[in-house]
């Protein structure tokens, strides 16, 4: 079995679009620590925000029997983290759920030689190849920008 490590933001919910939008609405910058410490997660963990049937998608794959999972998600808070886990276990009670400071790569967290990365980020993904790991770009509209893309996660039992 292959490690997959599946990010959180951008590919299983769509909270990139949220923050983004409150944090301009609240005029901070998206990159303030301040904004994150005040900002009410809870309010973009919502099953409405799950992107191309995510959950499901990972149901199947746990099925498969193929991939070792862990959700790989960075945080800018201790409470980000925090609701993020809580959201993740409404679906999963055995899935790892890895939580990773922003200010560290994902790369220095996991054992990432041969293992898989979902990612929406490309720095991510250029930081994961370059650690020995199979990088996997998730685009909506299939924009893989040179890498493996999918915009779906049930896509994976395809390529694995």
């Amino acid at each position: 079995m292959k490690n997959l490590y599946i990010d959180f933001d951008g590919v299983i919910l769509d909270t990139n679009t949220v923050l983004y939008e409150e944090a301009r609405r609240q005029e901070y910058d998206i990159d303030d620590n301040e904004f994150y410490e005040k900002f009410n997660f809870k309010c973009v963990l919502k099953d409405r925000y799950i992107i191309n049937e995510s959950i499901e998608c990972i149901k199947a794959l746990i099925e498969s029997k193929k991939f070792n999972i862990s959700i790989l998600t960075h945080c800018n808070s201790l409470k980000e983290g925090t609701d993020k886990v809580k959201y993740i276990r409404k679906f999963f009670k055995d899935i790892t759920v890895i939580i990773c400071p922003k200010a560290i790569s994902k790369t220095k967290m996991v054992h990432t030689e041969d293992s898989i990365l979902v990612d929406d980020y490309v720095g991510n993904l250029k930081e994961w190849e370059e650690a020995g790991g199979i990088a996997v770009k998730f685009s909506t509209d299939l924009n893989g920008k040179g890498y493996k893309v999918i915009d779906r996660l049930d896509k994976l039992l395809e390529m694995f």
